[in-house]
Parts: structure tokens; C-alpha cells; sequence
């Protein structure tokens, strides 16, 4: 019965009652939890800003593009495990559901081994390919380096939590989370502060909470008694699960990897504006991230209740979850962005002292934030099509609206010397967003009214 209780409070029937409320309630945790993990972040960079100087917030922030290219990748496929456990769990397949479980792990495991071997080795050419600055290019390479080290705990905190959201367990990753990053920002002061390590001081304190938040999730997941429960036995890959998971993970992980590509090619872009529009940039970004994740979190929840309606084949549901979706991350993009950008100069000072620094990152924030509720509601988009079972689609999309647009700008209008600023380079981001929510949203209207007849519904 006590068993039977704590998995009730934990889990979410998606497939009933409110959907506002429902939405609400699972999207909350997953917002606070994102932000907390920012906010632990933005401790590594508040830290190396003000006791390391200007040159280690430059090397920090001129590789979060290159971390994100790398890892979106493999983070792609949680999102195959994500939409497979909250359909399985939808329809009350429980074996193979208990098998997506074991598959999904274990391929966390295979990833965090290859993305080590990969960042390890390739950090040097790969950062020069990036024109990292030569005065920040030694420490970037080391934090780089120490950083990708503990990819393996990073997949398995990502996919153990992914699982856990497909069957509406938002809460318990949150813990996890707060307490990992408590330990990092502590160790960050001592490892910086404390031992004078600089950027090797944040990324080493950065593998241990990473390491931490792992064994909290994968030891959640052994203690559970339902069907995600994890059997370290049981671990390995199920071709058919396996093959399913990449069916819908494997064009996500295309896609974050087109995003972060032309994200790359903006960062190399902004790194030619030397060493204070690239520390600039990288205090306004890890701003602009708390909007963002705080969307996210309306994201993660369409690919999940939509794919538990479907597998419970509860499909008239599904138009008003878009819906109530898409109203809830404009409401949030406009609020957060806007606060962002009227607070935008304090929020700075937080992360450098430098007036020319924080004149830099004002430039990024005045674009970026003021349109961030685009990005959002294109990404709400994306969750839809995805729960739907719709993956490719996206991933096309994404590859002609968003990456096709920004590299198009960067290679011709940008070469040009009226349009060689890095304001205008800032502009494909909000340009891009618009453009790809429209088609998202008429490629949604078509599948919808395909999957009507279909389902006769």
C-alpha cells in the first residue's frame, strides 16, 4: 500500500481531468529545476568573472556553443526515450516499457563514453576551427577538457531524468539537482577562491556535482518498484527499443545538432569581435538562458502529455494540450524577456565589473530577450509534432527555417561591411524563430487532420 501511495504522489495521469492545471503542475518542478541549474552555472561564471578575471569568463562562455553542439546530439535520443516510456506508460504496456527503461540507460552510458573521447581529444583543433582568441585559447581547451570527463554522469542524469518526466516525475530530479549544485557552487568557491585553480577550479567541481546528481537519479530508479524501475542486471540494448528510440530521437538529435552548428558558426562570428564581445556575450547569454528553460519546461511537457494521450488514445485531447502549451510559454517569454531587459545592466554587473563588458552584453539582451517568447512557442511546436510521433518533420523544418536562415545571413549580408556588426548578427536569432514557428505551425494543421482521419477523431 505505502509503495503503491508514494507512486501515485509521484507519478501524473496525463490523459485526464484539467489540462491547465495538470500542464502547470508538471512543468513548475521542471522550470525550477532548470533554472537552479543556470543558476549553478552562472555561479561558475559569476565566480571566474570577478576572482579570475575577464580572460576566463571569455574562455568559459566561448565554449558553452561547442558543449552544446557535441552533446545535443545524444541528448537528441532522450528525447526518442521520452516520447516511447510516456506512450508505452500511456497505454499500460508495462514490458515494453520496463524494456525502453534498460535501453534507454544503457545508451546514456555508451554516449557519456563516446562524447568524453570525442571533447577530450578534439577540444585543441576544434576550438582553433571556432577562432577561439589565442589569449583565452589555453584555458579554454583545459576547461574543456576536465569538463567532458564527466559526460557520462551528465547522460545518465539527463536520460534517467527524462524517464522519469514521460511518466510525470518532475519533483524528484529537482531534489537531486538542488543538492548536486549546492555541493558545486561550494567547491567552485574553494577550487577558484580558495585554491587559485581558475577554470579548471569550476570544471572539476562541475564533473563532481555531475557525478552526484547521477547516483541520486540511477539510485532513485533502482529503489523504485513500478515499471521504470531500474535493474542494473537488466541493463542492455533492445534492438526493437532500441530502433524506436532512435526512430524519434535520432532526427532530434539532427536538429539540436543544426541549431547548435549555427549557433557554432555565430560564436566563431562573435568571437572575431575579440576577447570583451565575446565575455559580453557570454554573461548575456547565460541570462537569456533563464528565459529560456523556463519556456523549455512548456516543451518538455507537450512531448510528454501529448504522448501519453496518444498511447492512451485519448486524441481529442491533444489540440487543446498544444493550446494550453503555446498560451502558457507566451506569457512566460514575454514577462521573463522583458524583465530581462529592463534589469538586463544589473544582472550584468553581477557577472563582470567591466562597463565596456557589460556594454557588450546589452547588445545580445536588448535582441535576444525581447523576442525570446518566438523561440518558445516554436519549440512548443516541435513537442507537439514529436509526441505525435512526427520527428523528421521538425528536424526539416528547423534545418531550412532556422539553421538555412542564419547561415545564409552570416555568409552573405553579414560580409558586408554596413550589416558587419554583431548586433545584426544577433537579428538572425529572432528572424529565425518567427519564421520557423509558422511552418511549425501549419506542418502541425496538416499532420493533425491526417492523424483525424486516421483515428476518426
Amino acid at each position: 500500500m505505502d509503495t503503491e501511495i508514494k507512486k501515485k504522489k509521484y507519478e501524473m495521469d496525463m490523459c485526464s481531468g484539467s489540462i491547465l492545471g495538470k500542464i502547470l503542475l508538471f512543468s513548475l518542478p521542471l522550470m525550477c529545476s532548470s533554472i537552479l541549474q543556470l543558476l549553478f552555472n552562472a555561479a561558475d561564471i559569476i565566480v571566474v568573472g570577478r576572482f579570475a578575471g575577464d580572460n576566463s569568463l571569455a574562455a568559459v562562455g566561448s565554449t558553452s556553443s561547442l558543449i552544446n553542439l557535441l552533446t545535443n546530439f545524444f541528448m537528441g535520443l532522450s528525447v526518442g526515450a521520452n516520447v516511447l516510456v510516456a506512450r508505452y506508460f500511456g497505454a499500460k504496456q508495462n514490458k515494453d516499457l520496463k524494456e525502453t527503461v534498460h535501453t534507454a540507460m544503457m545508451l546514456s552510458i555508451y554516449s557519456g563514453l563516446a562524447l568524453t573521447l570525442i571533447g577530450f581529444i578534439g577540444a585543441p583543433q576544434i576550438l582553433v576551427w571556432m577562432q577561439a582568441p589565442e589569449d583565452i585559447l589555453p584555458l579554454s581547451v583545459m576547461y574543456l577538457r576536465i569538463y567532458f570527463i564527466g559526460m557520462t554522469a551528465m547522460m545518465l542524469y539527463n536520460f534517467g531524468s527524462a524517464i522519469m518526466r514521460a511518466v510525470g516525475d518532475t519533483r524528484r530530479p529537482l531534489y537531486y539537482l538542488a543538492a548536486a549544485g549546492v555541493i558545486n557552487v561550494i567547491l567552485n568557491l574553494i577550487f577558484v577562491i580558495v585554491l587559485h585553480m581558475d577554470v579548471a577550479g569550476v570544471a572539476t567541481a562541475t564533473v563532481i556535482s555531475q557525478c552526484i546528481s547521477a547516483f541520486l537519479i540511477v539510485r532513485c530508479m533502482m529503489n523504485m518498484k513500478d515499471s521504470i524501475h531500474l535493474e542494473l542486471s537488466a541493463l542492455r540494448i533492445n534492438p526493437d527499443k532500441f530502433k524506436r528510440i532512435l526512430q524519434i530521437g535520432l532526427p532530434a538529435s539532427v536538429q539540436g545538432i543544426l541549431f547548435s552548428f549555427s549557433n557554432v558558426i555565430i560564436q566563431s562570428s562573435v568571437n572575431s569581435f575579440g576577447a570583451i564581445t565575446v565575455a559580453g556575450n557570454s554573461a548575456a547569454a547565460n541570462i537569456e538562458g533563464f528565459v529560456y528553460v523556463s519556456m523549455n519546461s512548456f516543451h518538455q511537457a507537450t512531448i510528454s502529455f501529448v504522448s501519453q494521450n496518444v498511447g492512451a488514445a485519448k486524441y481529442e485531447r491533444v489540440n487543446k494540450i498544444v493550446y494550453t502549451a503555446e498560451l502558457c510559454v507566451l506569457t512566460v517569454g514575454l514577462i521573463l524577456g522583458n524583465l530581462a531587459v529592463l534589469f538586463g545592466r544589473p544582472l550584468l554587473s553581477m557577472y563582470t565589473s567591466s562597463a565596456e563588458v557589460m556594454d557588450a552584453g546589452m547588445r545580445r539582451v536588448r535582441v535576444i530577450c525581447s523576442t525570446y517568447a518566438f523561440c518558445g512557442m516554436m519549440d512548443v511546436m516541435v513537442g507537439a509534432l514529436r509526441g505525435l510521433g512526427y520527428s523528421v518533420m521538425p528536424m526539416i523544418v528547423s534545418l531550412i527555417g532556422a539553421c538555412g536562415l542564419r547561415l545564409i545571413w552570416i555568409f552573405t549580408f553579414f560580409r558586408t561591411e554596413p550589416f558587419h556588426t554583431v548586433t545584426s548578427l544577433y537579428m538572425t536569432y529572432p528572424v529565425s524563430w518567427f519564421i520557423t514557428f509558422m511552418t511549425h505551425v501549419i506542418c502541425f494543421v496538416i499532420v493533425r487532420r491526417k492523424l483525424a482521419k486516421i483515428w476518426g477523431k
